[in-house]
């Protein structure tokens, strides 16, 4: 199993699906079921994607799929966050970031290390270059959760 799709809101969902396609090593395109939205695809093009929408829109259940609401109110910090795997380097991380102003500070975690990185200064994204990666994966297993919290 894994994680296909992500979306999230955006003040500048261009610039931002932009930021996370070269993050991704992909390319960003215009995503029409919804106005003014964009889609950064991974490198990969395996349908890895992350949607980027307007903060000013918002879901709602419809009668027969899942609606999008314009105008709502525009949307602060949340706690929602994701881990993504870059093909760029830690210093090329650090270097897109500054390009679009954005907070970047490297972190340890515990199992693994990330890069934090502050879309529009208000959503994180914890971006893994290659080493990372491969820590990310060798320390978070379930049993090595476990084991880090006493949990069994």
């Amino acid at each position: 199993m894994a994680l296909l799709h992500l979306s999230i809101t955006a003040d500048e969902p261009e610039r931002v699906a932009g930021a996370l396609a070269t993050l991704l090593g992909g390319r960003a395109q215009p995503f029409p079921p919804f106005p003014d939205s964009w889609i950064a695809f991974a490198a990969a093009d395996d349908g890895t994607a992350i949607e980027v929408y307007p903060t000013t829109h918002t879901l709602k259940p419809g009668d027969a799929m899942v609606e999008c609401v314009v105008g709502g109110a525009d949307a602060g910090p949340t706690f929602a966050h994701a881990a993504i795997g870059s093909p760029l380097t830690e210093d090329e991380i650090f270097a897109l970031a500054r390009t679009h102003g954005w907070r970047a500070l490297k972190c340890n975690r515990g199992p693994f290390e990330c890069i934090e990185v502050w879309l529009e200064n208000r959503l994180l994204i914890e971006v893994l270059d290659g080493d990372m990666q491969r820590e990310y994966r060798a320390g978070m297993t379930a049993a090595n959760w476990a084991a880090m919290f006493a949990l069994e």
